[in-house]
């Protein structure tokens, strides 16, 4: 069964407060030493939700390379970057004439705080198909479970 929950839930709360502070120092940060305005930046979507024993995250990344993006797990806080090569490549003599430039290149960065139950050494990452996974299982402490009820009767031993 999904159940889809409004968005005062807190991982929506905390998607929504990632992706605003990645467009944040995407947009408004000034290029470090090095860095030229030619090679831009984006933000690519995310997807993350909790079940009974972990948390997931999904990232499309269409036309990135695996062998570009590296995954961090430091201090709670699951960190995501990599690169997208330009789709759009000047030819070395001739013209080129640009129609259309929608798609988004250069790097990127992802930044989403979990709780303090993740067991950080077990996340696990798969590609596939342009999307990203991330699975942050949790730990037995973060884990719902039912607790027994005993009555004083459960307790008084019966004779027999």
């Amino acid at each position: 069964m999904v159940t889809m929950t409004p968005l005062n839930t807190m991982l929506d709360r905390m998607v929504t407060l990632s992706r605003a502070m990645d467009q944040a120092f995407v947009n408004g940060a000034p290029e470090p030493l090095g860095k030229t305005a030619a090679q831009p930046a984006w933000v690519p979507e995310l997807d993350a939700w909790e079940t009974e024993g972990e948390y997931v995250v999904q990232l499309d990344l269409p036309g990135v390379n695996p062998a570009q993006v590296e995954i961090n797990f430091e201090k709670n806080t699951l960190s995501i970057r990599g690169a997208r090569e330009r789709g759009i490549v000047a030819p070395e003599k001739g013209e080129l004439r640009v129609f259309f430039a929608e798609r988004d290149w250069g790097t990127f960065t992802r930044s989403l705080r979990f709780p303090q139950h993740v067991a950080g050494d077990n996340i696990s990452a798969t590609f596939d198909a342009g999307v990203l996974t991330v699975r942050i299982p949790k730990t037995e402490a973060a884990k719902p479970r039912k607790i027994q009820i005993t009555t004083p009767t459960d307790t008084k031993q019966v004779a027999g």
